[in-house]
């Protein structure tokens, strides 16, 4: 199995790392510059009210990419690539429980099958860090850590439950700057959703995240959230639709687009 320090930095290289099974590791800080995706694939007679879904919450949910039913390249982002093969782990979900994650969907696949592409705040990473602002589970090799929270989506069709935040937690002094830095990319998540007291959304422990691991938060560090899209993995638990697949939390698409496409200036 590649480690993570030995793979390539060009997307469509990683790719073909990850469809091969060499790698199935957390994508963060990998091809920095280069958009990740989350990814949510919902059999056709539902992919409407997700689309909608999506339309309704764009922050935790901000859309890059829809591919119709049954294909499996997503031409807009990454030309060449293989939806179904080029995760480093899926899950999927039936009526409302994880069944399994596996590396590939490719045997599982079905003509029926839309699959979407969220946006992911793994994007922005890089702006923080050249702006000098740390990032806790890169340092630690570490998955983001990510919570559920109180704070409802709006409801589309059959989908609506909670909202997933990530976290990282960020030096008073820098707070303002890394609201600046994400702001400019609205199209993977943008600002924070919530800055301090983990309490005020619901969050009990926040050494207990829900998806993730868990990550040290200094004297002098505030927790600073930022929606996720992880959330339709909290949507199909609470909505339980028959199948749902989605990638392993951390463990992203990479496309070929470049941050600075997304970017507001």
């Amino acid at each position: 199995m590649t480690t993570a320090t030995m793979l390539p930095t060009q997307p469509a290289e990683l790719r073909r790392i990850i469809r091969a099974g060499e790698f199935a590791g957390v994508t963060s800080g990998l091809a920095n510059g280069h958009v990740q995706a989350n990814l949510a694939v919902l059999p056709r007679d539902l992919a409407f009210d997700f689309l909608l879904f999506c339309q309704r919450n764009p922050q935790p949910c901000p859309l890059l990419e829809v591919i119709e039913p049954g294909f499996v390249e997503p031409t807009f982002t990454a030309p060449g690539a293989d939806i179904s093969t080029d995760v480093p782990a899926y899950r999927i979900y039936e009526n409302g429980e994880m069944v399994a994650e596996l590396e590939s969907v490719a045997e599982v696949w079905r003509d029926d099958l839309v699959s979407f592409l969220l946006g992911c705040s793994f994007s922005f990473e890089a702006a923080l860090a050249d702006c000098g602002i740390p990032l806790r589970h890169q340092e630690a090799r570490s998955n983001v850590p990510m919570y559920i929270t109180n704070i409802p989506t709006r409801p589309a069709g059959m989908f609506s439950g909670p909202m997933v935040v990530s976290m990282r937690p960020i030096p008073q002094a820098q707070i303002v700057r890394a609201v600046q830095v994400t702001s400019r990319f609205p199209d993977t998540h943008g600002a924070p959703i919530h800055i301090g007291d983990p309490d005020a959304i619901g969050i009990r422990d926040i050494n207990a995240p829900e998806f993730g691991e868990a990550v040290e938060i200094r004297p002098g560090e505030t927790p600073v959230f930022w929606a996720c899209g992880v959330t339709p993995q909290a949507v199909a638990l609470n909505c339980k639709p028959p199948l749902m697949i989605t990638h392993a939390p951390g463990k992203m698409f990479i496309t070929d687009r470049r941050d600075s496409d997304y970017a507001v200036i």
